[in-house]
């Protein structure tokens, strides 16, 4: 091998380069509080009703550092919340209310439809301390003071905000599948990618794609190149490798399953398969749920947890990384409890030690 190259392919396991994120490799301690943290925090939950906060419930009446203290639904007003999400029957009395006080709580999830956040703040006054995580699209460009919240990007940051914007489903295990090769440089041509997703993706709200009779043993794609996830995608990638320009192709698929995201996403790539492999270790090592396995990976190892799993394959010089996810977890809310145990400098995995329904 030529010695040129080999300096080349050096050159993209950078030791401590410093990105768009504002971080360096090697990279900092997990669980390293910017502040002293409380004991307990209050929690409250607007837009109760659908998938994304039923899990979130689900998750935050066994975490050990917060207390929920009002859950808002305007459908279910007055309703226990184990008569809508009929899994919590048993773990709590809680009922959903119609109206509440934002002094009441220390932080606020935002569980509506893209484009209720905005209207929202339209609408009410936000105290000086309340700290707020958006689960809609609404601030996922940053804007009004919103930090991204994808810890594998820029944790420091999200640590530090007190307004953040969870990240889109799709768009974690896409980004989780690419930013080693962002951070290093190396996304030199066009992107493709293939995702297939759970029912569950697209909302509590039955439509004719989700029915049970239509989804069953069948398989289509939808928003080809077109979806609005992209946007998130291509904002982040150009931030990490400003020289980034190139086109990601994405397709996404709808599946005959409830739960996760399968993302196989594949580039030119000059890296070996062990460098490749050392890359991605080395950027995921302190990661807390993002793991690189020896092996093909499958949607049952992560469904009901909140990890990421991703293996990597070389063929004809051609990287594939194919990255999975549960979309309601690590793609929603099990990632805004993450997001919420740094910015309140609780363990990282606080309320998401859970384990994989992998049979």
């Amino acid at each position: 091998m030529a010695e040129n190259t080999i300096k080349k392919r050096r050159k993209a396991v950078p030791q401590n380069i410093e990105t768009a994120s504002g971080r360096k490799t090697p990279r900092r301690k997990t669980d390293a509080p910017t502040a002293e943290r409380p004991s307990k925090i209050r929690v409250g939950i607007v837009g109760g009703a659908g998938y994304t906060a039923g899990e979130l419930i689900r998750l935050l009446v066994n975490h050990p550092y917060a207390d929920l203290s009002f859950i808002h639904s305007e459908s279910s007003a007055g309703k226990h919340l184990y008569e809508v999400h009929s899994g919590l029957l048993g773990d709590t009395e809680l009922r959903f209310c119609d109206s509440f006080d934002l002094n009441s709580v220390d932080v606020l999830f935002l569980c509506s439809a893209h484009g209720k956040s905005r209207e929202f703040w339209a609408q009410h006054e936000r105290p000086s301390r309340l700290k707020v995580i958006d689960l809609a699209q609404d601030f996922r460009d940053e804007s009004g003071g919103y930090v991204y919240g994808l810890p594998e990007m820029q944790r420091e940051k999200i640590q530090r905000s007190a307004s953040l914007a969870n990240p889109g489903c799709f768009a974690t295990a896409i980004q989780l599948a690419l930013l080693p090769m962002a951070e290093a440089g190396i996304l030199d041509g066009e992107i493709c990618v293939n995702a297939i997703t759970g029912s569950t993706g697209a909302g509590v709200r039955p439509s004719e794609t989700t029915h049970f009779s239509w989804r069953c043993d069948n398989i289509s794609a939808y928003k080809v190149f077109e979806h609005q996830h992209l946007k998130e995608i291509r904002r982040n990638l150009s931030l990490i490798q400003p020289d980034f320009s190139s086109p990601v192709n994405f397709i996404p698929m709808r599946g005959d399953f409830t739960r996760g995201i399968f993302a196989t996403v594949y580039t030119d790539c000059e890296l070996t398969l062990d460098e490749a492999s050392s890359l991605y270790r080395a950027y995921y090592s302190d990661a807390r749920f993002t793991f690189v396995s020896s092996v093909p990976v499958d949607l049952k190892q992560v469904v009901n947890t909140n990890k990421c799993l991703i293996s990597l394959e070389k063929h004809d010089g051609k990287l594939v990384v194919c990255s999975v996810i549960d979309n309601l977890l690590k793609g929603a809310s099990g990632q805004a409890v993450q997001n919420m145990n740094l910015m309140f400098g609780f363990p990282e995995d606080a309320g998401l030690r859970l384990k994989a329904s992998a049979f």
